[in-house]
Parts: structure tokens; sequence; C-alpha cells
């Protein structure tokens, strides 16, 4: 019952065609595959669909999904990368492109006073901080809290399928600015889980930053999901995979250690509809 909905292609910052993404997805037995390159942005950026190449990366995987129907079912999606202001939001994706599912994202934290942009992501804990500082001028308190605000913008007003890793701004961390036990930032990832829990959406329990060896722990981690569990929240595994081999990595230890933390399960997407793996 294997499934990954987090999986970026050539048409955004993946390494590959959507094809070899599914020839190894039938390899290692999957039940469905969802792809999720990063929405177009208006703006030169290295990571999101070209706009002018939008419509071909949709027809591309609707090829797909007829071209394998009976042995996977491949699922068309974005990850909605959530800008307020900027570029065109969640509901605009969904009214013009036939997509199956939408994981809503904060890459790119907006200083609403300044307009300024603190890219989170990426491989390099020096572009993190040289974002902190230029943009927050190196307040991580209110630089954290706007990567919050922001994501709950997205989740309340837009209720995105799945929100994709709600703790990404821990990523370049590392302890070194913030702890996640402190209240402060207890508080907003508990607001957040709350707005989840109102909008009806799944959580995404993301391995990336483990095998990147970016993160000791999954993205949301422990405290997080635990609080999740209580609450009720459905969660989904994903891998975020930019090449095929990655598709499967630390789905099996992840699913093992939500089973330890008293989830009964996790759901996985397919042609049918949201489905339940019982741990």
């Amino acid at each position: 019952m294997l499934s990954n909905l987090h999986t970026h292609t050539i048409f955004s910052d993946g390494s590959s065609p959507p094809d070899d993404y599914i020839e190894a997805a039938l390899r290692i037995g999957f039940r469905s595959i969802g792809f999720s390159d990063h929405s177009p942005l208006p703006f030169e950026n290295t990571f999101a669909i070209k706009e002018e190449r939008a419509d071909a990366y949709c027809e591309t995987i609707l090829k797909l999904k007829e071209h394998y129907k009976g042995k996977i079912d491949v699922l068309l999606g974005m990850e909605i990368d959530y800008i307020p202001g900027t570029g065109n939001n969640p509901s605009w994706f969904r009214q013009h492109y036939p997509l199956d599912f939408i994981i809503g994202s904060v890459h790119l934290v907006k200083n609403v006073a300044n307009g300024k942009l603190w890219f989170i992501d990426g491989p390099y804990r020096e572009s993190y901080d040289a974002g902190l500082n230029d943009v927050f001028g190196g307040d991580i308190r209110e630089g954290v809290t706007a990567y919050y605000r922001q994501l709950q913008e997205l989740i309340s007003v837009y209720k995105p399928d799945v929100v994709g890793h709600l703790d990404k701004i821990k990523m370049h961390n590392r302890d070194r600015f913030f702890r996640e036990d402190e209240p402060w930032y207890r508080k907003l990832a508990d607001e957040t889980l709350s707005l989840i829990q109102d909008a009806g959406c799944r959580m995404e329990v993301n391995t990336r930053g483990i095998y990147k060896k970016r993160s000791d722990t999954t993205f949301p981690g422990p405290g997080i999901l635990q609080k999740a569990r209580d609450m009720g929240i459905p969660v989904t595994i994903t891998s975020d995979a930019h090449k095929p081999h990655e598709l499967s990595l630390h789905l099996d230890e992840t699913a093992g250690a939500l089973k330890l933390m008293g989830f009964g399960g996790y759901e996985i997407l397919t042609a049918a509809g949201w489905d339940t793996v019982v741990l």
C-alpha cells in the first residue's frame, strides 16, 4: 500500500522526467504516485514550473495517468508556494488546472513591513542566515512568527488538501537561534495545528530532511506529531522526492515511528480518493 504524493520532476526542480518516477514506483510496488511540482511564481527563480510550461506539465501527467491505468494510480498535483499578495493563490490553480490535489507550502517568508522575502529552504545554511539578517534584521522570533502566520493564512483561507512540511522553518536552525520547546514557538505550532483541524486538511510527514541530512527528524517533528495525534489530524507520509530513487526513502521507518506514537494509520491518495493504511 505504498504511495508518495510529494514528487518533483524536471518541470520544476527535480532531476528526471515523470516517466522515470513512475517506473521506479512500479519497481518498488507503489499503489499510487502523485506529482507535485512547484507552482509557477511571477519572478525569476530556479525551482518552480515556468508559467509557459504549466499546461505542458499538466498534459504530460494526464497522459501518463491514462497510459499507466490499471498498473498504478498516477495523480496530478502541485505544491503551491504561497506568498501573500504575490502571484496566483491556490484557488486560482484549482480553477485553472485539473488537479487531483494541492500541497500548500511556504518556502519564501514575506516581511510585510518591507516586502522582502526570506528563502528558508535550499542546501545552504549561509543563505538562511543571510536572509534572516537581510529580511528581518536578524530577529529570529519575528522571522519565525512571520513564517507561521503566512502558513496559517494559507491553511485558513485556502484549505489545501495537504499542508507541506509544517515546521520547515527549523531546517537550518539546528537549535542555533531557537529551540522547538520554547513556549512562544510551541504556541505558534499549536495555533497552526488548530487551524489545520478546523480546515479539515491533512498534514504531511515529510522525510526529506532526514535522508538529506538536514534534519534529525521529519517535518514536522515528534512534538508536533504527538499533538496532531491527540487532535485527530490525519497525516500522509511523503518523501519529497527530487530523484526517482528518493521515492520511498524512510517511508517504512516513518510509518513505524507513527505507530509507536499511537497513530492508528496514515492516509494515501488513490484514483478512488483518500484511503487509510492501518498501522
